[in-house]
């Protein structure tokens, strides 16, 4: 632990908290809102307060997931641990502590509704990095219900219910649970070490692949039937923007047999994730 003695870093803070995952975070609520409900909301308040609350949330959660993975992550990813050499783990504790209660506390100021919901998901983040994400498919399931809800808190704040909104906040519900997956696929290894009992661990590489298959049909079927039923936009936003993206992943997923391979499917969800936000603007 070469760096114990010194805090923190504001380089190692920012890579502690995701920082380029908290801005998909606020795009995604910030164009939601944008395109779906109040073309003029750039500069609502409430707007900024939500987006705040929940990018510290999900901050704390990305901290609080570290502080309890040191050891498995000296093992899956030794180059991107942080805590313990760049920020000693009081300080990890502390800046979790923090960002948690004002997040919630702002979610209050907002109203008792969005209030609840920061206060679910710092508590589910919490008992996810301490219990869930040790245990086969709840650990996935609760990572992706709290970033679906994420875009779905827009719909509460402004008294909406913009399908729109929704159709994004499936997506973001399904990719993300299909990336989680895919990471701990990645991270078989290290969880194997100290006694998880991720799907990976439990069916092994090839069986879990076939579930993320079946979660890719499932959410493009079920994409399709909602915007045939509410919305009713052209198909050819659909095979740019999901059909495409997601055929390419699938095509990755079948080949990928080695960490680094999963590394790159995991990243990629990702940058299908930002593709869906980016679309918005088209819809």
């Amino acid at each position: 632990m070469a760096s114990e003695s010194r805090p923190f870093t504001l380089s190692a803070l920012l890579q502690l908290t995701r920082f380029w995952n908290l801005t998909i975070i606020g795009l995604g609520q910030y164009f939601a809102v944008i395109f779906f409900i109040d073309r003029n909301a750039l500069f609502d308040i409430r707007l900024f307060l939500l987006s705040a609350s929940t990018i510290m949330i999900a901050a704390a959660g990305y901290i609080i997931n570290d502080y309890y993975d040191v050891k498995i992550d000296l093992i899956n990813k030794p180059d991107r641990v942080v805590i313990g050499k760049s920020i000693t783990r009081r300080f990890a504790i502390f800046f979790h502590t923090v960002l948690s209660a004002v997040g919630v506390g702002i979610g209050l100021l907002l109203g008792w509704k969005v209030g609840a919901i920061n206060f679910f998901s710092a508590t589910l983040l919490w008992w996810y990095s301490n219990n869930l994400k040790r245990q086969p498919f709840i650990g996935n399931f609760s990572v992706a219900l709290l970033t679906g809800l994420s875009i779905l808190i827009v719909n509460i704040l402004y008294h909406v219910s913009s399908i729109e909104v929704i159709i994004y906040s499936l997506f973001a519900f399904f990719m993300t649970l299909i990336r989680e997956l895919i990471k701990d696929m990645e991270d078989l290894k290290g969880d194997h070490s100290f006694g998880c009992k991720t799907l990976p661990i439990l069916w092994g590489i090839r069986k879990s692949k076939y579930w993320v298959y079946g979660e890719l049909a499932v959410f493009s079927m079920i994409v399709v039937m909602i915007n045939d039923r509410f919305v009713v936009l052209p198909m050819y936003y659909f095979i740019i923007f999901l059909f495409i993206p997601l055929l390419l992943l699938l095509i990755r997923l079948i080949r990928a047999d080695t960490v680094r391979d999963f590394y790159n499917l995991s990243q990629f969800c990702k940058m299908i994730m930002l593709l869906g936000i980016l679309s918005m603007p088209f819809v």
